[in-house]
């Protein structure tokens, strides 16, 4: 015979269906049975309780607590459409900065223990500083002249050469519209376009991989700027706009004037206003381009929301258009992170890590994993 689980607290199971963004009108109408718990009529086996904190992602412990637990995250979260920041973010978005932040703790220990030096470039800088001169110093530190991006096929190709330039400075770069592996948990954009969790060993930033990769670039090199001033925090970008906030309003000048340096800009701007055109110069996507024609004052914020809108709605119909699809293990390595998995690679096989451990920092497991490090992971 079934145990049946006496002591069920009914705050705790409204909370944690509430917590998972479902209202309790639409989850009893789908779960008639968790409904009579609540209303007594029945108890829970153990095994039911079990499928239903799966159901709504909460550890089976929290069943038996008081009240619910305070959940906060460790970073100030700005919205553009917000003067302050925020400590709550949806369910999906707080699973996933857990998950980085896990490995973060990990390799920041594993760093400490193979006595590796802390970046001097985290925190080298404020707000009260010149933002072009911190945009010289992350040019310099990673090794990148001035007019890299002419050297790049594509926007495309300039995305991936900027995160290996990045993960070579030892800022691990992860790419992500899901938590973990769960292709249903999907992370919605215009809650989280990323986020940084800056140390001195082992600072992490997070992309939205959901996310059109024409705004990427610019999150990404946004987030880094965030690693130099050594402030961590996690952002929206409403229509690539940042919040009203002196850090973020620092961070976008970094990555404008990094992306499309305004002299060349200007220059070029005087024979042509053509947005596609000239992010083929630039390597850059057209609506970085047409982001930097407004900081510049060369168009009206009404003309780059209309652009940036109608850019949105035209990569959103080709979203829709092609589908799930893609290589699973190529994806992996942007979501693990290459920089990251070598080193839970290298741990394992000096018996500093177990495989289940590895299993948990990569969310891979078994099969999956022993593939994955022996066949992708130095190609």
């Amino acid at each position: 015979m079934s145990t049946r689980v006496e002591n069920i607290n009914k705050g705790i199971i409204e909370w944690a269906i509430l917590r998972n963004g479902v209202s309790l009108e639409d989850f009893y109408a789908r779960n008639p049975s968790v409904e009579s718990w609540v209303k007594g009529d029945k108890k829970p086996t153990v095994k039911q309780l079990e499928n239903f904190t799966h159901k709504v992602h909460v550890p089976f412990g929290y069943m038996f607590l008081p009240s619910p637990p305070e959940e906060t995250i460790s970073l100030p979260f700005f919205r553009t459409a917000r003067k302050t920041s925020t400590d709550k973010v949806s369910l999906n978005v707080y699973h996933t900065i857990q998950i980085i932040q896990d490995r973060q703790n990990w390799l920041t220990e594993y760093l400490e223990d193979l006595d590796f030096p802390d970046l001097d470039f985290v925190g080298k800088y404020s707000v009260k500083d010149d933002y072009k001169t911190v945009v010289e110093d992350i040019r310099k530190t990673l090794q990148i002249e001035l007019d890299w991006a002419t050297k790049q096929n594509s926007w495309e190709q300039a995305l991936d050469y900027l995160t290996n330039k990045i993960e070579d400075a030892g800022v691990i770069v992860t790419y992500s519209g899901i938590v973990g592996t769960n292709t249903h948990r999907v992370i919605d954009v215009e809650e989280c376009r990323g986020f940084v969790l800056v140390n001195e060993k082992a600072p992490f930033l997070f992309i939205n991989s959901a996310d059109a990769k024409a705004a990427q670039m610019f999150s990404l090199i946004h987030e880094l700027a965030h690693v130099w001033l050594g402030e961590s925090a996690g952002f929206d970008q409403q229509n690539l706009l940042p919040a009203d906030d002196p850090v973020e309003i620092f961070c976008d000048k970094v990555a404008a004037e990094f992306l499309v340096p305004e002299i060349y800009f200007l220059e070029k701007w005087t024979t042509t206003q053509d947005f596609k055109y000239l992010s083929r110069i630039f390597k850059v996507s057209p609506i970085v381009v047409a982001r930097r024609a407004l900081d510049l004052k060369l168009i009206s914020l009404k003309d780059f929301l209309a652009f940036y809108n109608h850019y949105m709605a035209e990569f959103n119909k080709r979203k829709t258009s092609q589908g799930p699809g893609g290589n699973f293990y190529a994806t992996t390595k942007k979501r693990v992170s290459l920089r990251f998995a070598s080193f839970v690679n290298n741990a394992v096989n000096e018996n500093k890590l177990l495989y289940r451990d590895a299993y948990k920092l990569t969310n891979l497991k078994g099969d999956t994993y022993n593939k994955f490090v022996t066949e992708y992971l130095y190609q």
